[in-house]
């Protein structure tokens, strides 16, 4: 619901700690709805404060495999792009230009052109003569091609920065300098005040822009802020004969060789040059020094640390390799700037619970900044951001990411990797394994390759399964789809449609609901009927108050007032304990407790003689829960099907989790049960068209575009987001199905699909699907009649595919309900 004040009041009282370039901006996001009771807190001197805002060398590159981030950018683009301070353009649009001077990076480049297209902005792949007139200074017989895009460019981050605090000022907002904040002080779960060495300001809401300092603003308020400051080497040469005609600040495009890690921008008659290929050098937030204590030191600003030329070096000699009017050059200044990241490299944006009114905006680079401000001055002021932003969200991080040390050696990974190729699949490295089911030891030993995701070692295949693969006539797959891959998926996607598999679920978030408000409380956030007897499960929708889809979830009702919920993500969790009335208890019972999917035609052969309850399907009917017994395991079980097969998810504690694993693989191999993984079981559900939160869909869209109506009772008395759904006009896009035409073409997802050759839509989730002999894409797309021909970029390529109908696979679904 909007805050957005009326007949000309101010609004909440509202301080934001930090005046770089993310509050600053912020500050005039909030005055533009309306919000003039702001107050912006900075501990150095305007405008140039000393935090990174001010040594920035400010390249915005638009393009980012995430969709959040390329919107930030394209906002702060349009934004920077229309200010000015004294006549000075705050956006220099010079365009942007990538190299590749390996066959890799120049598939890569055909990669991140296929983003740009679904994401909607301008740019190709060019060639190594086209690079060289892009930027003469370039050897062009190193080039194999580049990346161009257009409406890249050079903020002026320091004048944007003004030009923002000028139009927030004139609307009724203050910045004060020489302003450091020593506490955070609240009451009753709520923010009240932040405390400064100069006097205390009552606040309603708190916004920590604070940059690297995050953390220290953080502590005050004991709320965590996952984000770890790096320092960055950044230099400038000495004047080059080769520039000594330029008047102009900058006027070619700026420029990145990620083969070296390296990026540069003309300064006038010198070149700027940043280095991501040094060691990590991570910097203790709670160590970096106030702006008067660094000048004391002869340090330029706190976020400028000292260059260190031994680790410069190596990344001279490639700058030299690369352009060799360089060769005879010198470096004239250099400095090692601080800035801020994260574990997965996202900003950590929105509203902590444990103390209202407390936010964070931070870890935000020049790049998103006044994307970033946008977002969460809507959240602030409508409740909500107007596009998904479930990716930086604060409490995206499970528990066991959030240690100092995880930070820390994340963080700096994510430095190392700024500008690798990487892979949509690739796990991280370290710190590995972290998370792990009862079943590990188990799956290790059939030769289990893990992938990773929210810290949890998920098996993606299992090579004791190898043999299965004879006789599977399967199409050459190309390099890159052939990465974190094998043939044995494809063996286990058919044990499971033939046979029975058992899948390792523990992932999969499981929170409890009880108390006498229970019921009341879940039928009034979800959209389907949960007014259902003890034993029924339903699948329905978690919405945000304007229709939007936060999450997908299973309730089933265990008791009269206990229900175990199979959810999302942590924000699931927050969402609903945001919202639980005092007779309502939620707990996360994820960790203490474990899940095996036993799926396939056989599934009930292989259940059945271990439990005395009946499990047939007149005994125990699709979407329903019982509490019995596996062997010796008391389970939960609970007959659902996310691949699309008859069978059961087990649930049982963690100390009981190896029990139930060697109960049922005895029992199972009399039937050929095989473990099976996440590349089989992505395969099956998404030939039935199940739908995955997060990729498939998020609260950008509403349940009937993304094929979930079904989920929804209009009919019900009341539940969130059930107005917003009345006033719905008609959808212009839907969740699509499309099948690839050529049976050895594959697709992973995020790719552009085009309509009569124009890019209307992009790819969500896709997988080859064994059962069809056809890879399988959804994608978001205008409504399009089924057997529509359309095509989906792919490394350059426009791969032909046609519109279906889903489900692909068993539409009556015949064999889930045997």
């Amino acid at each position: 619901m909007s805050t957005t004040p009326k007949n000309g009041s101010p609004g909440p009282r509202v301080v934001v700690i930090g005046a770089g370039i993310v509050g600053c901006s912020l500050a005039d996001e909030l005055t533009a709805r309306g919000w003039s009771d702001v107050t912006v807190l900075e501990q150095g001197p305007l405008p140039a404060p000393g935090g990174s805002t001010s040594h920035a060398p400010g390249l915005v590159f638009q393009t980012s495999p995430s969709k959040t981030l390329t919107a930030f950018a394209r906002y702060t683009v349009e934004k920077f792009g229309s200010l000015e301070i004294d006549g000075v353009p705050c956006f220099n649009q010079v365009g942007g230009l990538e190299l590749a001077t390996t066959p890799e990076r120049l598939a890569d480049l055909h990669r991140k052109a296929g983003y740009a297209a679904s994401w909607g902005v301008r740019g190709e792949v060019v060639s190594a003569a086209r690079c060289k007139e892009l930027w003469p200074l370039v050897d062009a017989s190193l080039v194999l091609g580049g990346f161009h895009t257009p409406d890249d460019g050079l903020a002026r981050a320091v004048l944007a920065a003004r030009a923002q605090m000028e139009r927030a000022t004139s609307r009724g907002a203050r910045f004060l300098d020489r302003h450091t904040v020593t506490g955070i002080e609240q009451r009753d779960g709520r923010v009240t005040s932040v405390v400064t060495d100069r006097g205390a300001f009552p606040a309603d809401h708190v916004v920590s822009a604070a940059g690297f300092w995050g953390p220290v603003i953080g502590r005050m308020a004991g709320v965590d802020v996952s984000l770890q400051p790096l320092a960055h080497q950044y230099a400038r040469t000495k004047p080059l004969p080769a520039l000594a005609d330029h008047r102009h600040e900058a006027s070619r495009p700026i420029l990145r060789f990620q083969d070296r890690d390296l990026y540069f921008r003309e300064h006038t008659d010198r070149i700027g040059i940043g280095s991501y290929a040094h060691r990590p050098m991570p910097v203790d937030p709670f160590a970096v020094l106030a702006y008067d204590e660094a000048r004391a030191r002869n340090m330029e600003m706190p976020s400028s640390f000292p260059f260190t030329a031994e680790d410069w070096a190596p990344s001279w000699e490639d700058c030299r390799w690369l352009m060799p009017d360089l060769r005879d050059a010198e470096i004239e200044e250099g400095f090692n700037g601080v800035f801020s990241f994260t574990p997965d490299g996202m900003p950590v944006l929105g509203e902590s619970r444990g103390v209202r009114g407390f936010w964070l905006a931070e870890a935000v680079w020049v790049t998103h900044s006044a994307g970033v401000a946008r977002a969460v001055a809507e959240w602030m002021v409508d409740g909500r951001p107007s596009l998904d932003v479930h990716e930086c969200d604060l409490t995206r991080f499970e528990d066991a990411q959030r240690s100092p040390a995880y930070i820390t050696e994340r963080g700096s990974q994510q430095f190392v990797e700024v500008y690798d190729v990487l892979h949509p699949l690739q796990p991280m490295e370290q710190p590995r394994p972290l998370r792990v089911s009862p079943f590990h030891a188990r799956q290790e030993a059939l030769g289990a390759r893990f992938l990773e995701g929210g810290g949890w070692e998920r098996p993606r295949w299992y090579e004791a399964n190898a043999p299965l693969v004879d006789g599977l006539r399967l199409p050459e797959r190309d390099t890159w789809s052939a990465r974190y891959w094998s043939p044995i998926a494809a063996a286990e996607a058919r044990a499971t449609r033939e046979r029975v598999a058992l899948y390792d679920m523990t992932p999969l978030r499981r929170l409890e609901v009880t108390g006498p408000g229970a019921l009341a409380f879940l039928d009034r956030m979800t959209t389907n009927n949960v007014r259902r007897k003890p034993g029924a499960i339903t699948y329905t929708l978690l919405l945000d108050p304007t229709g939007g889809i936060r999450s997908d979830l299973t309730v089933a009702r265990l008791g009269t007032d206990r229900f175990q919920v199979g959810a999302n993500s942590p924000a699931d969790l927050d969402w609903l304990l945001r919202h639980a009335p005092s007779d309502v208890g939620i707990r996360d019972i994820t960790s203490g407790t474990c899940c095996i999917g036993v799926w396939g035609p056989l599934a009930r052969d292989l259940v059945q003689p271990l439990t005395r309850d009946d499990f047939s399907h007149e005994g125990f009917g699709y979407f329903r829960a019982k509490e019995t017994y596996i062997g010796h395991v008391p389970v939960t079980a609970m007959r659902l099907s996310y691949v699309g097969e008859l069978g059961w998810e087990l649930y049982t504690t963690a100390d009981l989790g190896l029990r139930l694993w060697d109960t049922l693989w005895e029992a199972g191999r009399e039937h050929g049960a095989v473990a099976a993984g996440r590349s089989a079981f992505n395969s099956l559900r998404l030939e039935k068209g199940y739908r995955s939160w997060g990729v498939d869909m998020t609260d950008e869209h509403h349940p009937f575009e993304a094929g979930l109506g079904f989920a929804v009772r209009m009919d019900k008395n009341g539940f969130v987001g059930q107005e917003a759904l009345r006033e719905l006009p008609e959808a212009t896009r839907r969740l699509t199905p499309l099948l690839l035409d050529d049976p050895a073409a594959n697709v992973l997802g995020k790719e552009p699909v085009y309509v009569d050759g124009t890019p209307r839509g992009y790819v969500t989730s896709a997988s080859y699907g064994y059962t069809l002999g056809r890879c399988i894409a959804y994608a978001w797309l205008p409504p399009l009649a089924t057997g529509r021909g359309v095509h989906i970029g792919y490394f350059g390529e426009k791969v032909p595919a046609t519109v279906a109908d889903e489900p692909l696979f068993d539409p009556k679904m015949t064999r889930i309900r045997r």
